[in-house]
């Protein structure tokens, strides 16, 4: 992996993971709101704080929609509101970025965003320390590209996406910028339990081992924090989940977000898995040292040995503890035939000083 800094901070193959939480649209069009999630993110262990920023008129056709089989709308088809006028309320204003950048920065955490408008990129660039690459936005290689160019890190999600336009838009961004996380993504928000049948963590193992010098990560909608979990011990140094602080709200992307409560539990469980990952070299470790003693058989007397006997398999036993300078049971043929040195008493442990 390539080292790089997104802020102040640096990512090598043994950083910890670096939480992104997705605010999106669960502003609910107030500028006190999305500040106030800021600070509640950052307090339930976020890393970042990150937004999406369009213009209904330019991420979505109402005519389009009006004109698509409802049967194809998916989590759409139940919004009360036509699928224009949901995303023109959920638009965040270009104003607020000065004031989201300051807060994030006043709560200690990241700041930066998805900008799904060719035109806004220029704008939001003084802001923004990383860039995000929203699914929908895999095969508009013109705007990925824009923010390519500005050389900071970009983090690509990959859902509802082959393995084909991943490669084919890798292909174009690597030649410009290489500081990009790959991110595996299931691009479905209807909060279904049976969505965790699609998340596919494995590909994680195929972007690997077709992009090692990328680092990974798991953009996710499902509910909990299994896959995160999953995504962890795959090699995932980024995740990103949507956050808010009350799952029952009226808007598109509460239901399925993580809270306060949820997401320092999926905090927690990251860093506790984290920390039983390891180095993978299989050894004794420090915490074992005493159980390779007291759980581990050696090789010992079963019955008082005089002097000079010549030892015999049936003259020994395999039974715990294994002290210092005992001997394994697999060294039973290093000691069948030769003889005692001096008086072995009943159970004493057999090994090359009291033996020869």
């Amino acid at each position: 992996m390539k080292n790089f800094k997104i802020n102040k901070t640096t990512f090598t193959k043994n950083s910890k993971v670096y939480f992104i939480a997705d605010i999106a649209a669960n502003h609910d069009g107030k500028l006190e709101r999305a500040k106030k999630l800021i600070y509640q993110a950052a307090e339930a262990g976020a890393n970042a704080a990150k937004f999406q920023n369009f213009k209904a008129e330019t991420i979505v056709s109402d005519f389009g929609y009006k004109n698509l089989d409802k049967k194809k709308l998916s989590h759409q088809s139940k919004w009360k509101k036509s699928v224009f006028q949901v995303y023109k309320e959920a638009a965040l204003p270009l104003a607020w970025t000065d004031t989201l950048k300051k807060t994030c920065e006043k709560a200690g955490i990241d700041y930066f965003t998805a900008p799904y408008d060719l035109e806004m990129i220029d704008y939001l660039n003084k802001f923004v320390c990383a860039w995000k690459v929203g699914s929908g936005d895999v095969t508009w290689h013109e705007n990925v590209l824009k923010m390519a160019k500005t050389k900071k890190p970009i983090i690509i999600a990959t859902g509802a996406s082959n393995f084909f336009e991943v490669k084919k838009l890798l292909n174009a961004v690597l030649k410009i910028n290489k500081k990009v996380v790959l991110m595996q993504c299931n691009t479905n928000y209807t909060a279904d339990s049976k969505n965790l049948h699609y998340i596919n963590l494995n590909v994680l193992k195929k972007f690997k081992e077709s992009f090692p010098s990328l680092f990974l990560g798991l953009s996710d909608h499902t509910f909990g924090h299994e896959t995160v979990l999953g995504a962890v011990a795959l090699g995932a140094k980024f995740v990103e989940k949507h956050f808010t602080d009350d799952n029952s709200r009226e808007g598109p992307d509460h239901k399925f977000s993580m809270n306060p409560k949820t997401w320092k539990e999926m905090i927690v469980a990251s860093r506790n898995l984290e920390n039983s990952m390891g180095d993978g070299i299989k050894k004794i470790e420090k915490n074992e040292k005493e159980s390779v003693i007291v759980q581990r058989r050696s090789i010992r007397a079963s019955r008082n040995l005089k002097k000079g006997t010549i030892i015999k398999k049936k003259d020994l036993v395999f039974l715990r503890p294994c002290p210092k300078n005992s001997l394994d049971p697999y060294m039973l043929n290093q000691i069948i035939g030769k003889r005692t040195k001096k008086n072995i008493t009943f159970h004493e442990v057999l090994n090359l000083k009291n033996i020869g």
